[in-house]
């Protein structure tokens, strides 16, 4: 097994975790918030999408799928185009209201260009210092590992909020 392979398996494990969690759902439980300060299945799973393509775009050197497949007008949010969901104040979250088609459609745009960038790369790849702002600098290898680990996280957030609301309606 390739590194290529390993980064694979582990985006496609979130698109699992992903699809999962929405399944099912419509948009008001997508949107249903259990205390004013959470954030929703809805708002999660954009976010991770919105993480995942802009960290992808950015060192793939592409555009975003979020704006070249035209996803943001799709969704529509009262929010800048270029906004990911950093810092999103509780007002914010609630704004990001979708289905789950919309949702697992902007995701599996994203998976797929998050495939073709990563089964192209070989392990000397990964040892590419892509950012020298942070000490000890930040390899390709390592950016990629923690797009895994941020959106596995909030994909089982996600998760965890579809078992509590399945649960308590």
């Amino acid at each position: 097994m390739t590194s290529a392979d390993v980064l694979v398996d582990a985006f496609s494990r979130v698109q699992g975790v992903v699809h999962e969690a929405v399944a099912g759902l419509d948009e008001e439980q997508l949107a249903h918030r259990i205390d004013p300060e959470t954030n929703s299945i809805a708002w999660l799973v954009w976010h991770l999408a919105r993480v995942q393509d802009d960290h992808i775009a950015d060192v793939a050197e592409t555009e975003q799928v979020w704006l070249v497949q035209n996803w943001a007008a799709r969704f529509a949010l009262p929010l800048d185009e270029e906004d990911t969901g950093f810092g999103h104040d509780p007002e914010q979250v609630e704004s990001v209201r979708a289905s789950g088609e919309l949702l697992t459609g902007y995701y599996d745009a994203v998976h797929e260009q998050t495939l073709r960038f990563v089964t192209g790369l070989s392990d000397a790849d990964l040892d590419e210092v892509i950012d020298t702002s942070w000490s000890p600098p930040v390899t390709l290898g390592v950016r990629l590992v923690s797009v895994i680990a941020d959106d596995l996280q909030h994909a089982g957030q996600a998760a965890l909020l579809k078992g509590f609301l399945t649960r308590t309606s």
